[in-house]
């Protein structure tokens, strides 16, 4: 899958990412939240993680948001420009808060993990088709959303529901799941993913949060079944690696029959003959935290996409922008070195496996990085 630019529009970026992105503060100790005594500012976004992340690795990229008109939005409008990241179609709102967050020091999934969110009625929740500029939200080659945004307003699901219809000269749409069960109200749920999903190219998903979002058992196989639209569907498997799953070749059924990306008609019939799938090992790394991993995992593999890379490789990408990020103690880490990462994505299939990555790796020279590697 080769990714083409729209040509229409003289501000075209390689890709732009629309979400909500929140201050962070992190806890200057391990503890409770009750316990902990200060706390780092720092910046936390789906979105905006994959459009830093993107930047500081080579490419062009735009945010596309609302914050308040305060410090806050403030900080985190110069935090991700400061990134390299195009912040121009931010809109402020005097009206609504930016969103804030905090958070304990480690490991996402353990017992003792808490996160304080303040983001109800945030400015970023009043998103909708028509507080944004779509003109600038559709001039990239890569259009990355995320199901956060969706669950934040009914505004902001009609939004993705816009950005996801098929029409003419749209950019491909890249689709992080990204459930989040404590965000979902009741007047609708992780349900709507799913459509969101099957009308995106790329989806990424997690084995774990398709079981707790929609009931999805049966490994990368019932996903992709599930999933028959999207161009290619990539799963995470936690510690196992990732699996890259494309279309059925030919494959011309997508919106229910209808068409392609631009909603016109195909030609009846087309090739059942499956792609290859493509594989690629979780790295061995010493972690400092999870959190923004899975941004940076989607930054990785899309960054290798817009250089039309192998499949493999777009997954191995994925897992050394994750490994970056795991080895660090914020949602962002600098990424490796483009020239470090591609030799180390080209390693054969023995010497990835003996690989081992810890913190300060992606400063390290080939030289380092070979001698990173354990028998």
């Amino acid at each position: 899958m080769t990714v083409t630019g729209t040509g229409n529009a003289p501000d075209v970026v390689d890709v732009v990412a629309l979400g909500e992105s929140m201050v962070t503060f992190l806890p200057s100790r391990p503890g409770r939240l009750a316990d902990v005594p200060a706390f780092h500012r720092s910046i936390g976004g789906a979105e905006s993680n994959v459009a830093c992340a993107l930047a500081a690795a080579g490419h062009t990229t735009r945010w596309v948001s609302r914050v308040g008109a305060d410090g806050f939005g403030d900080h985190l409008v110069e935090a991700i420009g400061a990134y390299g990241v195009d912040v121009s179609y931010v809109r402020r709102d005097p009206a609504r808060p930016t969103g804030v967050y905090f958070r304990t020091a480690g490991d996402r999934a353990g017992d003792t993990h808490e996160v304080a969110y303040y983001r109800a009625g945030s400015a970023a929740s009043a998103m909708s088709p028509a507080g944004v500029d779509l003109d600038a939200v559709r001039a990239g080659r890569v259009l990355h959303l995320s199901g956060i945004t969706a669950a934040l307003s009914p505004g902001c699901l009609d939004l993705l529901r816009e950005l996801t219809a098929p029409r003419p000269n749209r950019p491909l749409i890249s689709f992080d799941v990204n459930h989040r069960p404590g965000l979902w109200g009741e007047a609708y749920g992780p349900e709507v993913l799913l459509d969101l999903a099957r009308r995106a190219d790329i989806v990424f998903v997690g084995e774990d949060e398709a079981e707790e979002a929609w009931g999805i058992t049966g490994g990368p196989v019932a996903l992709r079944e599930a999933l028959p639209e999207p161009d290619l569907v990539v799963v995470k498997q936690g510690a196992q690696g990732a699996v890259a799953l494309p279309a059925v070749r030919g494959q011309s059924c997508r919106w229910g029959g209808t068409g392609g990306r631009d909603g016109t008609p195909q030609s009846p019939g087309c090739e059942t003959t499956p792609r290859p799938t493509a594989t690629a090992p979780a790295l061995k790394v010493d972690v400092v935290a999870t959190t923004g991993a899975g941004d940076a995992f989607a930054a990785g593999f899309l960054s290798a996409t817009l250089r039309d890379l192998p499949l493999t490789a777009r997954l191995r990408h994925g897992h050394l922008a994750a490994a970056a990020t795991l080895t660090a103690p914020g949602d962002l880490a600098a990424p490796p070195p483009r020239p470090l990462a591609d030799r180390l994505a080209a390693l054969d299939d023995p010497a990835w496996g003996r690989l081992r990555l810890g913190p300060g790796w992606t400063d390290a020279d080939a030289e380092a990085a070979e001698e990173a590697r354990t028998p």
